[in-house]
C-alpha cells in the first residue's frame, strides 16, 4: 500500500484561542500541524473545550519550530525546543515559551511492530 495526502488538504482543521490545527487521516495513522502562538497554554486555550483538567490524549511528537514547556499530572516537566522529537502520555498541560510560535507535528498510530524482528 502506498497513501499520500497534503496537509494543505486536511481533513480536518480546528481553530482555538492562540492556535490552530490540521489533521490527515491515512490508514493506521493520523497526523496532525498544531501552529500555537504565544500566550497559548492548553488548559486555558483547550481544557475548557475538552472539559478536563489536563489534556487527556497520547502524543507522539516533533518540535518543528519554537519551544513548548510540559508539565505532567504526576510534576514530571521538560522544555522542548525546535528538533525534539517526544512523546507524552495523557495527563499533561503544554504551553509555549517565549516569542515565538510553536509548530508541532503529532503522529498518532501503530507503529510499535515496525521492522522489530520476531523471536523464536
Amino acid at each position: 500500500m502506498l497513501a499520500v495526502r497534503s496537509i494543505s488538504q486536511a481533513d480536518e482543521s480546528r481553530d482555538m484561542p492562540h492556535g490552530h490545527l490540521d489533521v490527515v487521516s491515512l490508514e493506521g495513522v493520523d497526523f496532525g500541524v498544531a501552529r500555537f502562538e504565544p500566550g497559548w497554554r492548553w488548559s486555558q486555550d483547550v481544557g475548557p473545550l475538552a472539559g478536563t483538567t489536563s489534556c487527556q490524549f497520547h502524543h507522539n511528537g516533533y518540535i518543528a519550530q519554537g519551544r513548548l514547556h510540559i508539565r505532567m499530572d504526576d510534576g514530571t516537566e521538560k522544555d522542548l525546543f525546535a528538533g525534539d522529537v517526544f512523546v507524552c502520555d495523557p495527563g499533561h498541560d503544554a504551553w509555549v515559551v517565549g516569542d515565538e510560535t510553536a509548530v508541532v507535528f503529532d503522529f498518532a498510530g501503530s507503529i510499535h511492530d515496525y521492522a522489530k524482528q520476531e523471536t523464536t
